[in-house]
């Protein structure tokens, strides 16, 4: 039987891995090896980050809303519970974007809700 080389199949897999690491430093961007693992390793921390990052913006809002509400004299976690009584739905988001953009507009929410 003939003997087959890998070669050209091996130069395509080293090539696509090589291409994914990019702008990575040292040998993480240069051999094939650690290539591989610094893509396994990217792979599995952009997978938790973008769940992170959820955690991240929702944190945000809540301190946004908070500045506002201090400004006005009010407590957060008494505002939202004022919001659930009043049967007001609007997201931590949409009040964050109100507190940053339209201060005029959340105030009066917050007279709304008082």
């Amino acid at each position: 039987m003939a003997r087959v080389k890998g070669g050209l199949m091996a130069q395509k897999r080293r090539r696509n891995i090589l291409s994914q690491v990019k702008g990575y430093r040292f040998g993480r961007s240069k051999k094939k090896r650690q290539a591989r693992e610094a893509i396994y390793h990217a792979q599995l921390h952009s997978f938790a980050h973008r769940k992170d990052k959820k955690n991240d913006f929702r944190r945000l809002w809540i301190s946004r809303i908070n500045a506002a509400l201090k400004a006005e004299g009010m407590k957060y976690s008494l505002f939202i519970k004022a919001l659930n009584d009043k049967g007001i739905k609007l997201d931590r988001k949409v009040l964050a974007t109100l507190a940053k953009d339209r201060p005029e507009a959340f105030a009066k929410v917050i007279e709304a809700v008082k």
